[in-house]
This record gives C-alpha cells, sequence and structure tokens, in this order.
C-alpha cells in the first residue's frame, strides 16, 4: 500500500472542508439545531412522549443520522465532482495509488467531517436533554457504517454524473425523501397501514432506528436488521465505485 500517497490525499480531502468551516461544519450543526428546537420544543410541548420516549430525546438520534447522511454524501461527491469539472481528476488518475486506495482515503475524509458535525450536534442536543449514551458499540458501529455508506454513494453519484442537474438529483430527490419518511421525526407505529408497512421497506428507517437504539436503548425495529443492512450496501457500493475507477 501506497501509505505516503494515501495519507496524503486523506490530508487534501480533509483540509478541502476545513478551510471554510462555516459552510462545512458550523452552517449543518445550525440547521439541525434548527430542527431540534423546532420539532423538540414547538411540536415536543404536544406531543410529550412517543413510545414512552420523551418525544425531545426521540428525535436526537435521527437529527444526528440526518446530518451523517448529507454530509457524508456530499463531502465525497462535491469534491469529485468538481475534480471532474476542473479536470484535476486526471492528477488523481495518474498518481500511483490504486483504486481501493482512492476510495478509502476520500471515505476516511468524509467520515471526518461526518463525524464531527454528528458530535457537535449530539452535544448540543444533549445539553438540553441528557449525555447517557444507552449502547455505545452500537451508536459508534451505526455512526460509521452509515458514514462510510453514504460517502460511498456519493462518490458513485459523482463519478456517474456529468453535470450539476444530474449530481443533484438523487440527492434531492431519492435521499432528502427517504431520509424524512425514514423515522427521524415519528415512529413507524404511528402511522395507520398501508404507510407503516411501506415505511418499513425504507433502508433508512434501520439506520436512524438503530442509532436511536444505540443512543438512547429505544427500538421499533431489530438492530442487528439494521447493521446487516448497513454492511451489505456498503459491500455493494463499494464494489461498484471500486469497479468504476478501476476501469
Amino acid at each position: 500500500m501506497n501509505v505516503i500517497g494515501w495519507k496524503t490525499l486523506v490530508a487534501k480531502e480533509s483540509r478541502r472542508f476545513m478551510k471554510v468551516p462555516g459552510q462545512t461544519i458550523l452552517n449543518p450543526v445550525i440547521n439541525t439545531a434548527l430542527y431540534f428546537v423546532v420539532f423538540g420544543y414547538a411540536l415536543g410541548g404536544y406531543l410529550r412522549e412517543l413510545d414512552g420516549v420523551p418525544y425531545i430525546r426521540f428525535i436526537i438520534p435521527g437529527l444526528i443520522m440526518q446530518s451523517i447522511i448529507q454530509n457524508s454524501l456530499l463531502n465525497t461527491a462535491s469534491s469529485l465532482f468538481v475534480s471532474k469539472l476542473q479536470g484535476t481528476i486526471i492528477d488523481l488518475l495518474l498518481a500511483p495509488l490504486t483504486a481501493f486506495e482512492v476510495v478509502s482515503a476520500y471515505v476516511v475524509a468524509a467520515l471526518a467531517r461526518a463525524l464531527s458535525v454528528a458530535v457537535l450536534v449530539w452535544l448540543v442536543a444533549s445539553a438540553f436533554t441528557s449525555f447517557h449514551v444507552a449502547h455505545p458499540l452500537y451508536a459508534l458501529a451505526f455512526a460509521l457504517g452509515v458514514g462510510v455508506v453514504f460517502a460511498l454513494g456519493g462518490m458513485v453519484v459523482a463519478i456517474a454524473s456529468n453535470n450539476f442537474e444530474q449530481l443533484n438529483l438523487i440527492p434531492a430527490f431519492v435521499i432528502t425523501p427517504l431520509t424524512f419518511l425514514g423515522g427521524v421525526f415519528y415512529s413507524p407505529h404511528a402511522l395507520p397501514r398501508p404507510w407503516s408497512t411501506l415505511t418499513r421497506a425504507n433502508p433508512i428507517l434501520y439506520m436512524v432506528v438503530g442509532l436511536r437504539y444505540g443512543l438512547i436503548g429505544h427500538s421499533d425495529t431489530n438492530p442487528n436488521l439494521g447493521l446487516a443492512i448497513v454492511v451489505g450496501t456498503a459491500v455493494i457500493l463499494g464494489a461498484t465505485v471500486y469497479a468504476m475507477l478501476h476501469s
């Protein structure tokens, strides 16, 4: 493995988002905090509990997962696509780096951004509720796993896109709706049939519920099923990105 080249690419991608921390770190934290205030306090005043959990605490894991999904996806998608647009992708392809080294470096940098935002969101939200974490290993596994999944997904979108409209198509019309319909603000038990059944076909639901189990100990589904979905999706997307870059 080209360790020096890999570390250099990780540093380059990390410095890229750290040069504009207001846009890449602070802005997502503020937006998520606004969701927390509006839904947690405004709506929480009427809906005090959901499945026996205080509503304001119930939505925290969903908001954290939403920030992980958005930031890991955007970090790889924007970086790789801009490299294509500016022509600097040639420098990367000619560098003595294998496809695996390129993919893993982009994923590590995306995780650094996504987890930085997630930790800040958790600190802000927990200051109003509790810093207790019910199952730390599950929380860490879902945070890392989902970050990897959507970092890989961002690379697939960037490689397949030829313009900004195509780049924004999947995040805007697929990822965002699935995230909002993935149990961030509600429990699938709260929906009537057939909507509760359709919600369970959404893979993001199992990611949100898995992190919720890790942070507050509440789960509407088996968290191990969620981990299996995360690992399986990561393997499929990883193989796809590797094949795209290798060719």
